[in-house]
Formats: C-alpha cells, structure tokens, sequence
C-alpha cells in the first residue's frame, strides 16, 4: 500500500500519565484500520511524559473518515483529560524508512 497522506503528533501528558497515554494510543482503533499504513507510538527518552506518535495513511480522505467515526472521537476523548497544554501536529507524507518490531 502507498501512504499518500502522514501524521505526526507530540503530545505532553499530565504528569504521571505518559503510561496510561501509551496504553491509549497503543490499543488505537485505527491500527486494525486497512488504510492506516504505518502508526508508531513512541516517547521521550528524558521525560516519559512525553509521546509521539507517527501515522501514514493511504489518502487525506481515508485519515478525514475514520477521525471522523464514532470509535476515532471516543478515543480523542478518552485522551484530551491525559493532556497537559499544547500539542505540536504536523501533516506529513512519509517517503521512505523502515520499522521493525
């Protein structure tokens, strides 16, 4: 499958809630997903309050309709009360690289 359309996103949890964070976003709805490509979750060597977390996807759209769901907003919601302040969103498109696990 082609990724057309990324995502990455840093996020800083409420202090103390970097494990529940990752839980959350490693049990995401969208890694069953046929057009999310590539999901990484990953966080700060120096703080783990803070997670990153790296998505490729086959289209834009594809991204817009499940964010758009009822499972996708359920999960934004479960993870805005982790959150501290701001977090940094960049849109990107993934050219190349590898990850294994």
């Amino acid at each position: 499958m082609t990724v057309t359309h990324g995502f990455h996103a840093t996020m800083t949890a409420r202090p103390g809630k970097g494990d529940e964070l990752v839980e959350l976003l490693l049990d995401a709805p969208s890694l069953p997903n046929q057009d999310c490509v590539v999901f990484l979750v990953s966080r700060s060597a120096s703080n783990p309050d803070v997670v990153s977390v790296t998505e490729g996807w086959t289209s834009q759209p594809a991204h817009g309709a499940f964010f758009a769901t009822e499972q996708a907003q359920a999960l934004v919601a479960k993870l805005r009360p982790l959150l501290a302040d701001e977090s940094h969103y960049v849109d990107e498109v993934p050219v190349g690289g590898k990850a294994t696990f």
